[in-house]
C-alpha cells in the first residue's frame, strides 16, 4: 500500500512522527502539499492501492477517487447522524443541534454552549462559548485569512459536560491498535495508559457498531461513566505526544495490503 501524506499540517506538532514511521519501516510513500482551495489532488505515482493521510480537505478530497483502495473514509458514518442511532446515550453529547456558523442562537441569561465544527472538524477548535464570545468570534473567524471558514459552516452545538479524562484510541480491522490519554481535568492524577475499563468500553463501542474498517474514537471518562466524546476520521486525525504512530501505520499497511 502507497501513503499519500500531506506536508503542510501547521496545527500539529507530532505530525512529523508519520514520517518517522514510513522510514522506519520501508513502506513507499509519497508527500504533497494541498491548500484549502484546491479541488483535485496531483499524485505523482501511478498508484490506486493508496492511503492519504493529512487534513481534512485531503481526506474530503480523496473521496473522489473512487478506484483509490482505501484511499479515504472521509463522511459517511463519521456524520453525527449516522453513528449517533448506533451509540445513542454513551456519546457524551447525545442531544446535539446542527446548524449554520450564521445562524440565530436561543441564549439563556448566563447560559453556556459547547459548539465545534460539524463536517469540517479541523476549521475552528471546538469550546465552550458564552454569547457575547461566541459573537465576536464569528466576526474574528470570518475575518481571518487563516480560518478556512464561512458564513455557511456547520456547527454543532450541545450542553457543556464535565470530563475527568480524555483519551484517543485509534482502530484498524476492528481491533484497537493504540490507546492513550490527552486530556486530564481538576486534580484527577495522571495515568500512562488508558484504563483496563476505558479499553474495555471502547471494544464494546466497536462491537455495537465498527464504524468503518479503519476509524479513530475519543472516550472520556464521567460521572456517569465512560462515554464516546466524538469519531474522527483516520485519515485526518492528528497524533498526541503519547501515539504510538508507528504501531497505527504499520496496522494500516498490513490490514490494507493484505485485502
Amino acid at each position: 500500500m502507497y501513503f499519500l501524506v500531506q506536508a503542510n499540517i501547521y496545527l500539529d506538532p507530532d505530525h512529523y512522527k508519520v514520517f518517522d514511521a514510513l522510514d522506519e519501516l520501508g513502506i513507499e510513500y509519497e508527500v504533497i502539499n494541498i491548500k484549502p482551495s484546491d479541488t483535485e489532488i496531483a499524485m505523482k505515482a501511478n498508484r490506486k492501492d493508496v492511503f492519504v493521510y493529512g487534513s481534512v480537505t485531503i481526506a474530503r478530497l480523496a473521496k473522489q477517487y473512487s478506484d483509490w483502495f482505501p484511499g479515504s473514509f472521509y463522511g459517511g458514518n463519521h456524520l453525527y447522524e449516522v453513528y449517533a442511532g448506533h451509540y445513542g446515550s454513551h456519546l457524551l453529547n447525545d442531544e446535539i443541534k446542527i446548524g449554520k456558523l450564521t445562524d440565530d442562537l436561543v441564549w439563556q441569561k448566563g447560559e453556556k454552549k459547547f459548539i465545534k465544527p460539524y463536517k469540517e472538524a479541523k476549521i475552528f477548535t471546538g469550546k465552550v462559548f458564552e454569547k457575547e464570545a461566541w459573537e465576536d468570534f464569528i466576526i474574528e473567524a470570518l475575518a481571518s485569512p487563516k480560518l478556512s471558514i464561512t458564513k455557511d459552516s456547520e456547527i454543532q452545538i450541545s450542553k457543556p459536560k464535565t470530563t475527568i479524562k480524555e483519551a484517543r484510541v485509534w482502530i484498524v480491522g476492528g481491533q484497537i491498535i493504540d490507546a492513550g490519554y490527552y486530556k486530564f481535568n481538576g486534580d484527577f492524577a495522571f495515568e500512562a495508559s488508558v484504563a483496563a475499563e476505558g479499553i474495555a468500553f471502547a471494544k464494546e463501542m466497536i462491537s455495537l457498531f465498527n464504524l468503518e474498517e479503519a476509524f479513530v474514537m475519543d472516550i472520556c471518562l464521567t460521572s456517569d461513566g465512560w462515554k464516546i466524546v466524538e469519531i474522527n476520521c483516520i485519515n485526518s486525525s492528528g497524533f498526541y505526544t503519547n501515539t504510538d504512530v508507528k504501531s497505527i501505520v504499520k496496522a494500516l499497511y498490513l490490514y490494507f495490503s493484505n485485502r
